[in-house]
């Protein structure tokens, strides 16, 4: 077996017994840990300014191990099926969604020395937010919620279509029963947005609301519509979560009746 072949087996995600592939999946779970925490406690005034160093260091450690994974995973992407091409096979395997975000998540500790503006490198650090996806590599329920979104997003596109028209509908509407009476807050379609969105999510701020009869009748069915309406996408991810979740139970755990997880209880005739 070649190094880099061995190298590709260590730094994907772990499936089988291998001590090294399993020692490195931990090691990079645990940084990825550690940067959340360290990305928490950055923003408390008093522990940034007393412990700088602690954080500087974890950065740059960081940045360092995460930097050479991105490099192994482009000199070993040709091991991929699909990616055996060395320089066209890199390339597409650089664009894949995993490798964008491990691209985001050391793009900013390089941006200086490219000559970005530092006000603007300041902004770009909350891509070190991307750290935290790069737990979808190793998280078996997050890979769970993306085969969920993917099986999906046929009917989640659907639906999304459908709430945009009802938001649409929702504002037009308010926009012209409430533009004279409130021109501060239902003046145009753009405005009255805001109160359909926070309508129709039933989140209902309180600060823009109809004061005319026509408005609050309006208004109120509105509110009642967007309950229904966004109960489809929970109803969708909900049944497709359980499917996929009975789809990754083993054989042994199904009834070998009815096919459902469980087994099959005792004590029956």
């Amino acid at each position: 077996m070649s190094q880099r072949r061995r190298a590709y087996e260590i730094i994907e995600a772990s499936t089988s017994k291998d001590k090294a592939s399993t020692a490195f999946d931990i090691a990079v779970i645990s940084l990825i840990f550690i940067n959340i925490i360290a990305f928490v406690l950055e923003t408390v005034d008093s522990i940034r300014e007393s412990m700088p160093l602690v954080f500087e260091y974890v950065e740059l450690i960081s940045v360092g191990v995460f930097t050479v994974e991105y490099l192994l995973r482009i000199w070993t992407a040709v091991e991929a099926d699909g990616y055996e091409r060395p320089l066209s096979g890199r390339l597409r395997y650089c664009l894949r969604p995993m490798m964008l975000i491990d691209l985001l998540a050391i793009l900013p500790a390089f941006l200086p020395f490219l000559g970005v503006d530092l006000r603007a490198f300041r902004a770009l650090r909350m891509f070190r937010l991307a750290r935290i996806a790069k737990l979808g590599r190793y998280t078996l329920a997050l890979k769970v919620i993306q085969r969920v979104f993917v099986d999906k997003k046929e009917e989640l596109v659907t639906t999304l279509a459908f709430l945009t028209l009802l938001l649409l509908f929702a504002s037009s509407v308010l926009y012209l029963a409430e533009h004279e009476a409130q021109p501060e807050a239902f003046g145009n379609i753009p405005r009255a947005m805001w109160w359909g969105v926070a309508t129709l999510t039933t989140v209902g701020y309180g600060d823009v609301y109809p004061v005319t009869i026509a408005g609050k009748i309006l208004g109120a069915a509105i509110a009642i519509l967007g309950i229904g309406m966004f109960a489809l996408p929970t109803g969708i991810l909900g049944a497709a979560f359980v499917e996929e979740v009975q789809k990754n139970k083993e054989p042994g755990e199904r009834c070998p009746h009815c096919g459902r997880g469980g087994g099959v209880e005792e004590g029956g005739a």
